[in-house]
């Protein structure tokens, strides 16, 4: 579990009380997912996360998240954020700073600005018979010669 984000080691000693597992009776529930969670193989049960990547920020193992879930199903905790606050109360976990991308772009996707593969040939057929009606006007003025030339008074 080295390259997970690891909580306080529940045996350092502190001021009050001596140790972080003295905030914990010994008869509460807690206790035993915690022993339960911990014998049991993630992996093997197709949990996904369990071996951490080499690169990027650490994540949390997810026996710890799995723990805070079946605490919140116990403590009938049903809300995400309550039981995020409730580990930011006993600092279970550190305060994380999260980016989004705040881009925005005006666009446009109606039907005549919208092209697919087959539109796009479609067009591109149109452009090819609008150049060769063209060239071939073209053509015929050539084929008729230069025209009398009109002068106009100035």
């Amino acid at each position: 579990m080295t390259r997970f984000v690891v909580g306080e080691d529940r045996n350092q000693s502190t001021l009050f009380p001596e140790r972080l597992d003295e905030y914990v009776d010994e008869d509460n529930p807690v206790r035993v997912i915690d022993v339960f969670f911990d014998k049991l193989d993630l992996a093997g049960l197709g949990f996904s996360g369990v071996e951490p990547h080499a690169t990027g920020r650490p994540s949390y193992h997810p026996a710890t998240l799995l723990k805070i879930y079946v605490y919140g199903y116990l403590n009938r905790v049903q809300s995400s954020r309550r039981l995020e606050r409730e580990c930011r109360h006993v600092d279970l976990f550190s305060d994380a700073s999260v980016a989004v991308d705040g881009s925005k772009f005006k666009a446009v996707n109606t039907r005549d600005r919208n092209f697919t593969r087959v539109k796009m040939k479609r067009r591109l057929e149109q452009i090819d018979e609008s150049i060769a009606r063209y060239l071939s006007q073209l053509d015929s003025a050539d084929r008729q010669g230069p025209g009398p030339l009109s002068v106009r008074p100035i």
